[in-house]
């Protein structure tokens, strides 16, 4: 009989285990997880701190028990694998201090990654905790438990620091972000994560972008953290949510090949540069989809897909894993953050020529009850025309909407796709000219000539003497703010009163969210005016 090792539970190792059994009753597989839980919802942790998850049994999918009944899988919980000796397949095994060996036919490697912790001073002191696990997860609600706990510090504007926060703060703690960019949530531009900070500072939460943590110190059984600029922040207990690194280290002597960062490197069956030793999940380095570069994407999603690749691949099924683009959904507050491939900062280190559009639609048609807008970011390849990432963020749609375009990323779809796709519409789901559509009939605008578009950066170049800056909105929307040296004529009174505007100056036109400023571009160019519409319009406008 065949024997299967598989190192970490959880999403990955706990999918392959399950797998393999569903292929092959007679594999003996032994899944070997060095914490007290092997197989729990991780991404539902901080939903437990507030009493939004209110049981934490709920947050455990499978008990060793589970997986010995139902898939006779023997599960070996507290068991860290410390040596992986690759010649002679077989492992070395701590298990309560002390150790023995295990042999294997097949060796999959699931470890998963912990919580960076950087040489900060007094990061390991007493009320600093991370987020990692169910034991991380117990240690933190014990905390809670304690009546003069009012005010608390996340390091870190990452996932797991904005859930966790938005989660204390929910739970009613006082709660501070601090984060060392200038912009929390990196898959996200920072005019897109804005909206997102804007959300967790209208609830409450103490945001400090910018800022770097240099030291921690114990003051009155509460930690005074130190920043870069010289401010000092307190806080009743702290979680580091600084990112993660791969949980490598007992294969530094393996002979398995490893990236600079501790990464396992894997070829497209998922197979180490060693036979029959595979790996997958938070570990591993993986080809981005889009840009075909090794990538580290640490979601649980494509850790269940992998699982069942490396499953079939021991199975000699001949799958591949085809890449990762990195499609991930948040919620803070009554907000939902969403996004998939390449942002703008990704696209320019990478050097390619792209277009961009901003449009806010409303999740559904504008007049059934209930509709909310969405904030939307659409970046595509200038000469394919292919599609290259988006972002969205709303009360509503924005998870939709990106899985959309995650599946049109999937197929190197273009705009032109984008503008023939058929899809789902009632007056409370969705409009006749659903948001994807929207995306590619302005992407095929601005391809055919009939726009051209200027950002909302690009008023910092204005000069009066060469520029007009044209609001069409109605003169009551003018009320919340304008651009700087705007003049405002409306578009439906632009006709009429055209001839105000000199013909020797370039146009910059705007409405509230691009549509208006369009439709007057297309006028006001017919007529011999030179125009730029500046995309998304008002509602587009950067934070300052």
């Amino acid at each position: 009989m065949k024997k299967v090792l598989i190192v970490g539970g959880v999403a990955g190792g706990a999918s392959t285990a399950t797998r393999l059994r569903r292929l092959n009753e007679n594999l003996e597989i032994v899944l070997l997880e060095k914490g007290q839980h092997v197989s729990f919802a991780n991404c539902g942790l901080p939903y437990h701190i507030s009493g939004v998850i209110e049981n934490r049994e709920s947050l455990l999918v499978q008990t060793p028990e589970k997986l010995k009944k139902r898939f006779n899988i023997d599960v070996r919980i507290n068991s860290e694998v410390i040596s992986v000796d690759s010649s002679n397949k077989k492992v070395v095994i701590r298990n309560n201090g002390e150790e023995y060996t295990e042999t294997f036919d097949y060796l999959v490697l699931a470890p998963g990654a912990k919580p960076l912790v950087p040489p900060i001073e007094g990061i390991h002191g007493n009320n600093i905790y991370t987020l990692r696990n169910v034991t991380d997860l117990d240690k933190i609600m014990e905390k809670l438990k304690e009546k003069s706990i009012k005010d608390a510090i996340v390091i870190g504007g990452g996932f797991i620091g904005i859930e966790a926060a938005e989660n204390l703060q929910e739970k009613g703690v006082n709660t501070t972000i601090i984060e060392a960019a200038p912009s929390i949530l990196v898959p996200f531009d920072s005019e897109i994560s804005n909206l997102l900070e804007v959300e967790l500072m209208s609830n409450g939460v103490n945001l400090l972008t910018n800022n770097k943590v240099i030291k921690f110190e114990e003051k009155n059984e509460r930690v005074v953290i130190s920043l870069e600029n010289g401010n000092k922040v307190e806080g009743d207990m702290v979680i580091l949510a600084i990112g993660v690194t791969p949980d490598t280290n007992f294969l530094k002597n393996s002979g398995i090949n490893l990236g600079e960062r501790g990464h396992i490197l894997v070829n497209d069956s998922l197979e180490t540069n060693i036979k029959d030793i595979y790996a997958l999940g938070d570990a591993i380095l993986v080809k981005h989809f889009v840009t075909g570069q090794d990538v580290s994407i640490a979601l649980a999603g494509p850790a269940n897909r992998q699982g069942r690749i490396v499953a079939d691949n021991i199975m000699k099924k001949g799958k591949t894993y085809k890449g990762s683009f990195g499609t991930s959904v948040i919620k803070v507050f009554s907000l939902t953050g969403a996004s998939t491939g390449l942002n703008e900062r990704s696209i320019k280190v990478l050097g390619k020529k792209y277009e961009k559009m901003y449009l806010h639609p409303n999740d559904h048609a504008n007049y059934y009850p209930g509709a909310t807008p969405i904030s939307i970011k659409l970046l595509y390849e200038k000469e394919s025309k292919k599609v290259l990432g988006a972002q969205a963020v709303g009360v509503k749609g924005a998870d939709k909407f990106i899985d959309v375009i995650a599946t049109v990323l999937k197929f190197r779809g273009t705009i032109e796709d984008l503008s023939e796709l058929d899809l789902a519409y009632a007056p409370p789901y969705s409009s006749a000219k659903s948001p994807v559509n929207m995306s590619g009939f302005i992407g095929e605008n601005i391809e055919d000539n009939l726009v051209e578009q200027i950002f909302v950066e690009n008023l910092k170049d204005f000069d009066k003497d060469k520029n007009i800056i044209l609001d069409v909105r109605e003169e009551f929307e003018v009320v919340v703010g304008q651009f700087e040296h705007s003049i405002n004529i409306p578009l439906g009174q632009l006709r009429e009163r055209y001839n105000e505007l000199p013909k020797d100056k370039e146009i910059w036109a705007y409405c509230a969210v691009g549509l208006r400023g369009y439709i007057a571009y297309r006028f006001l160019t017919s007529l011999g005016y030179k125009v730029k519409n500046i995309a998304g319009g008002f509602k587009s406008k950067l934070k300052i």
